[in-house]
């Protein structure tokens, strides 16, 4: 599928998903339908397919496709107290091509690269998030075996600067007592208590919006990308030079 050039969202993407956020029914969002394919929906499409481009020079083995790479508007409330339906935000996702995972199944992928449009909230990230158990310990292992390479990653000045260093405030993201099998006092403890391992940085309503979009996620993206393959290659997922 190839998409017009990305040109950036307009307003109106921002003003339909604050409507959303203030009308999250079902009969609202039917009969604003073609403002979220024209305004949020497609527009994000290009915006994968652009970092798709841009990724096959920075980093090849991450690939972006306007199918997978995009997140439903639609909850999962089957566990919820809250039965809205819709996310209010709008969402993709750049993955490692080798596990081939698109959204919906990132947790049993590898690490990668997230943008989230959402009014007042919107944010690059990347990372892996919540792992499963296996591919926890395969992350964990390697840190314990080499924390000073993983230190270096983590706690080098431009990464810091950038994102502040790993995500670490939502529950259940950093243990309050080390994993079984790592002693007290091990060299890397303060890394093997993460569950998740990810790093972010807002952007504005005003960056979101603008015609340099692309450019200042990419950058972003390019200061990510030492951590995020650090963490594919503890998963068995290797950098790639070309496609």
């Amino acid at each position: 599928m190839t998409l017009p050039a990305f040109t950036g969202f307009g307003p109106a993407a921002l003003t339909f998903l604050r409507g959303l956020r203030a009308n999250n029914r079902r009969e609202w969002f039917e009969s604003h339908r073609a403002a979220y394919e024209t305004e949020v929906k497609r527009p994000l499409q290009r915006l994968v397919e652009e970092l798709d481009v841009r990724f096959a020079t920075l980093a090849p083995e991450f690939v972006g496709d306007p199918k997978s790479s995009l997140f439903r508007i639609h909850r999962d409330v089957r566990f919820s107290r809250d039965k809205s339906p819709y996310k209010t935000h709008a969402a993709c996702w750049i993955f490692h091509r080798a596990p081939g995972r698109g959204v919906g199944q990132t947790v049993d992928g590898g690490a990668g690269f997230y943008f989230h449009l959402e009014p007042g909230a919107s944010l690059v990230a990347g990372g892996l998030w919540m792992p499963p158990r296996p591919k926890l310990q395969l992350v964990r292992d390697a840190i314990a075996e080499a924390p000073a390479a993983w230190e270096r990653v983590v706690l080098d000045r431009a990464f810091v600067r950038r994102f502040g260093g790993l995500n670490e405030d939502d529950p259940g993201v950093v243990l309050k007592r080390l994993p079984r099998g790592f002693a007290p006092g091990h060299p890397a403890e303060r890394w093997l208590r993460f569950n998740s391992f990810t790093v972010s940085r807002a952007l504005s309503d005003t960056d979101a919006l603008g015609p340099r979009l692309v450019a200042r996620v990419m950058r972003d993206f390019a200061v990510m990308l030492p951590f995020v393959r650090w963490l594919n290659r503890a998963l068995g997922f290797l950098p790639s030079r070309s496609r």
